[in-house]
């Protein structure tokens, strides 16, 4: 201020001066009106440029000012620097914020209060359909058209969330998306969306699971509690007391074996991977697989035709009793389904790739092809009057691909009705390990040729 009061006093009194010399003392008195005008337009100048770059808000371009103007100025820059970086740092949060949203494994959608979106990341854009572009500030109503949704939306009532199927969803492959709104703001909706294909499946296998376990287990007590009940209110003589009880070991049997493979199934999805520190010779492997095999041949009264390849000097790494179920399963299998009169071949055979096949073959009734895909599922059967028959528990296969996918190995399954089926597991070359002695026709080329070099 008292910068701008002495530029004015200088500038009067200059302009009187000048009309002094000029003019005299009459001259003096005229020259404050000029004098006065001028040190105006001057401050007016100054004025505009401040005003001017005040407008722009080009902290950049600064007006060269002094004065009062110049500490407007000095001090209007720093408040827009201040407001800059306020600024900035409000886009970088918003920004961040946005990007966790993005990445965030559930879908977020923001509604405007007429229902329209402001906003969408692009999990909830997978998961409805949505396009990003095109469907800014389009109904949300227009573009889920389930009709539970519709009325989900319209209620009101958004406590709970609701479950539709997604896009694209079939009976056979389904899909099935949980939502909810959020109310926020001044009549604003948030749409949270979490994909539950695979937990809605997990609780269907959990049922089924329960269910089957439930049914298989409650058939032969039902054929005990029965027997039983025979047992103490009839008067059997000592042959038909032997059948009974005969009966009677087989349907406990048949329970054992159901709780030992569940056990197994449990043991196997709760336990650590096998390591390679452990080795089983593929001669030690295959001979307790014929034993058992020959046993339970005689045991069904079968005459089969069984061929047991000699095993080459090989080790397998991994967990010796796993393997041991995995081939007993399907080598058990083969016995049980074929017929007297059929025969079983289990043979091992060392593949181009360096892999190792362990095959196990039967010329039983086979199984067709919509089958196939779904035989390791557990207790599902081809024939369930024909399992039972023959003591199938229904979860062999299931240990089988269990055992295989621990060991990095591969279940290869081939079968043609009326012929017979083949079930082989193809072992990685890192699980093998071929002994001193082993005829070379018997290892994988690769690794012939690198001991011939």
């Amino acid at each position: 201020m008292l910068w701008r009061f002495f530029t004015l006093v200088f500038s009067l009194l200059l302009a009187c001066l000048i009309g002094w010399w000029f003019a005299g003392d009459h001259g003096a008195l005229i020259g404050v009106v000029p004098g006065a005008l001028a040190w105006l337009a001057l401050d007016s100048v100054r004025a505009a440029r401040v005003l001017r770059w005040l407008r722009e808000g080009d902290i950049s371009d600064t007006p060269s000012v002094s004065g009062l103007w110049g500490e407007v100025v000095d001090r209007a820059r720093r408040v827009l620097r201040l407001r800059d970086q306020q600024a900035q740092q409000s886009k970088q949060q918003l920004q961040d914020f946005l990007a966790a949203i993005q990445a965030s494994p559930n879908g977020v959608v923001l509604l405007d209060p007429q229902g329209r979106i402001e906003w969408t990341n692009q999990t909830a854009a997978l998961q409805f359909g949505f396009d990003v572009q095109r469907d800014m500030q389009q109904q949300v109503s227009n573009l889920v058209r389930d009709p539970s949704f519709g009325s989900y939306y319209a209620s009101g009532a958004y406590e709970r969330e609701i479950v539709i199927p997604g896009p694209g969803s079939t009976a056979s492959v389904p899909v099935k998306l949980s939502v909810q709104l959020h109310p926020y703001g001044e009549g604003r909706k948030l749409l949270l969306s979490r994909d539950i294909t695979a937990m809605e499946q997990a609780e269907i296998m959990r049922r089924d699971f329960v269910a089957n376990v439930s049914h298989e287990i409650r058939t032969p007590l039902t054929v005990l509690a029965g027997f039983i009940e025979t047992l103490q209110t009839l008067p059997l003589d000592a042959q038909e007391r032997s059948r009974y009880l005969a009966l009677m070991s087989q349907q406990a049997s048949r329970m054992q074996t159901l709780v030992s493979d569940l056990l197994t199934l449990s043991r196997l999805e709760g336990s650590p991977l096998p390591g390679a520190g452990e080795w089983t010779a593929l001669a030690v492997l295959m001979s307790q697989c014929e034993q058992e095999a020959r046993a339970l041949s005689a045991t069904l009264g079968k005459s089969q035709e069984m061929t047991f390849s000699a095993p080459p000097p090989v080790e397998i790494a991994g967990t010796s009793h796993e393997l041991l179920s995995a081939v007993s399963n399907l080598v058990s299998n083969a016995v049980r389904y074929t017929p007297s009169s059929g025969s079983v071949k289990v043979q091992w055979r060392a593949l181009p790739d360096g892999r190792g096949e362990l095959s196990v073959q039967d010329s039983g009734p086979g199984i067709a092809p919509e089958h196939i895909s779904r035989l390791t599922e557990r207790f599902y059967r081809v024939d369930r009057s024909r399992s039972r028959d023959t003591g199938g528990t229904g979860l062999g296969l299931a240990i089988v691909k269990h055992v295989a996918q621990r060991h990095g190995a591969e279940l290869k399954i081939d079968s043609t009705v009326g012929v017979g089926s083949s079930f082989a597991i193809a072992f990685p070359a890192n699980r093998l390990r071929y002994l001193p002695g082993a005829d070379t026709s018997e290892r994988p080329a690769t690794e012939s040729a690198a001991e011939s070099g």
